[in-house]
């Protein structure tokens, strides 16, 4: 052990000796990570360091205005060394009254949208790429960018300006998959461009329902110890991760030690509602390829786990147990024992109901060789969760940057290497069985203790660093604080980062495997049973269901 941390001492010291020669400071921050602050003109031969020669995932990306501050904007790329638990964070700063940066998406793929965001949000100018409306309305005012400092965060544009829409569409007909009403639950809209059956090309139209959280949580009604409420909303399914997210980057920023008792319970909740999410998606996948038992039979193992949910926090969903310094709700001995009888009917349920979707070959046929992710380009775009582990990368924070309880815990990452639907799902098959190992030994270990931190003090400007291994990947915040509350919350869940890759996972792939390889992403959006159908050597439009496509393949 000496001579590993030994030699990560080593490993730091050489890092930032290579990097000096690019940075006008260096700072490495206790449980932050290293800040790299660079002038913008070198952000490009930094980000391509770290990214290609460190070998180094890139994370995520928070634009910030500080024009209240320093009078600049700025931004913050995070990137992680994963094999040394290091997050490497490159700042920038940029001229108020011109803000321009280089763009760096073609030497980082994976910074594509962030980019985007930043220059909808906040009216940053990426250069050396085309910009376009991504997240707000192609209807919003010209020149108003409502992240920043200057607008209010109940600001309602009255008579929006009409504008051309200016998102660049490819060419020919396509498929309008998913819905696209704002006023429904979730909704997310693809567009799948076919030749006959084959899908060529595939354009993401969200943000339907946008809901400004972040800018919400700088306004006066809230606190630190509000917003944690207010982040568990993010997600219908994985709530308490964004929520914890949350709470461990103010509580790094404000170094704030979080008593054991507490770390164990909240690692003990995050299992949980992994199991539920696992167990959701497992139906849904079964349901998709026409396994309606298994739908049912996943679904009532999984309610199991809801109900156990509701004993632990006294709700289904949305446990509002969480706030920066520790957890509200103990777990006695009568829950321990209740966890451990869950954990032993799902584990022999769950057994058998895996025997039987192994052999069901409308499951093993259309789920093998379908929707294929090769490593290479998974690397690139540094997706997260199953989609990595499921296409050769053994990427799981829980392990690669230790929180709560887990570095007490031993666990194995399943990984597989053919990048199909096929190896996402048994991906999330082994982490049911492995969340059950890693409940067991909290359960078995968990220390006894207080529950909540004696002093909550949080300084003002300072950032941290919040990551989950979710359900469905890495959630990562990032917040820098302010007074009261956070000068600036960024929230980047598991889907944002896996979306893009679905348009290398449906490049030519046949029509009818679009439903569950977008579905094999667990992408937080509701789904619709209408699609229109729009042939490019025909030009004709026919309106199919979803069954119709799917079960157009037969399984030989």
């Amino acid at each position: 052990m000496a001579d590993s941390v030994e030699e990560t001492k080593r490993n730091l010291e050489e890092m930032v000796n290579v990097l000096k020669k690019y940075a006008d400071n260096i700072e490495f921050v206790e449980r932050v990570g290293l800040i790299v602050r660079v002038k913008k003109e070198r952000l490009r031969e930094v980000s391509r360091f770290v990214h290609d020669i460190l070998d180094s995932y890139f994370r995520t990306m928070a634009a910030v205005d500080e024009r209240p501050i320093n009078n600049t904007f700025a931004a913050y790329y995070v990137f992680g060394k994963d094999e040394m638990g290091l997050n490497i964070i490159i700042e920038t700063h940029t001229d108020p009254l011109d803000p321009e940066i280089p763009s760096i998406s073609d030497l980082v793929p994976a910074a594509d949208w962030y980019e985007l965001e930043a220059w909808d949000l906040l009216g940053i100018k990426f250069t050396g790429r085309r910009l376009y409306r991504f997240i707000l309305p192609d209807e919003w005012p010209e020149g108003l960018y409502p992240l920043r400092k200057d607008v209010d965060y109940n600001l309602r544009p009255v008579k929006p300006l009409a504008r051309k829409a200016s998102k660049q569409a490819p060419a020919g007909p396509r498929i309008p998959f998913g819905p696209y009403h704002p006023a429904l639950h979730e909704p997310e809209y693809f567009e799948l461009f076919v030749e006959g059956e084959k899908v060529v090309d595939v354009r993401y139209n969200g943000f339907h329902v946008h809901r400004g959280i972040e800018k919400l949580a700088e306004s006066p009604r809230f606190t630190y110890q509000k917003v944690p409420f207010l982040a568990e909303r993010i997600c219908g399914i994985c709530g308490f991760v964004h929520s914890v997210s949350y709470t461990m980057s103010v509580e790094r920023a404000a170094k704030i030690d979080v008593p054991e008792r507490a770390e164990y319970i909240r690692s003990i909740i995050l299992e949980v509602e992994r199991l539920h999410s696992h167990l959701l998606w497992i139906g849904v996948a079964c349901h998709l390829l026409g396994y309606d038992a298994g739908f049912m039979h996943s679904w009532r193992i999984r309610e199991k786990v809801m109900v156990l949910s509701e004993l632990l926090t006294g709700s289904r969903k949305t446990y509002g147990i969480n706030l920066v310094g520790g957890v509200r709700k103990d777990i006695n001995k009568d829950k321990i024992q209740a966890i451990m009888n869950t954990l032993k009917y799902i584990k022999e349920e769950f057994s058998k109901l895996v025997e039987v979707i192994a052999h069901v070959p409308q499951i093993v046929k259309r789920a093998t060789g379908t929707g294929i992710l090769p490593r290479d380009d998974a690397r690139k775009l540094s997706v997260v969760g199953p989609v990595a582990r499921g296409s050769g990368l053994n990427r799981d924070v829980r392990k690669d940057y230790p929180y709560a309880a887990y570095p007490y815990v031993s666990f194995k990452v399943p990984v597989y290497s053919e990048g199909d639907n096929l190896a996402r799902l048994f991906v999330r098959i082994d982490e049911v069985f492995e969340s059950i190992n890693i409940l067991e030994q909290l359960l078995d270990k968990i220390p006894q203790g207080p529950i909540f931190a004696e002093k909550i003090e949080v300084p003002e400007g300072v950032i941290g660093i919040g990551n989950v291994e979710a359900p469905r990947g890495e959630a990562i915040h990032v917040t820098i604080t302010g007074k009261g509350r956070p000068y600036r919350w960024r929230v980047r869940a598991p889907t944002y980062q896996n979306i893009p890759a679905l348009k290398i996972m449906l490049k030519d792939a046949p029509l009818a495997d679009a439903p569950l390889t977008i579905a094999s992403i667990d992408p937080c959006f509701s789904c619709t049973d209408r699609l229109l159908v729009i042939d490019l050597k025909t030009g004709k439009a026919v309106k199919k269901t979803m069954e119709e496509i799917i079960k157009k393949k037969k399984v030989n």
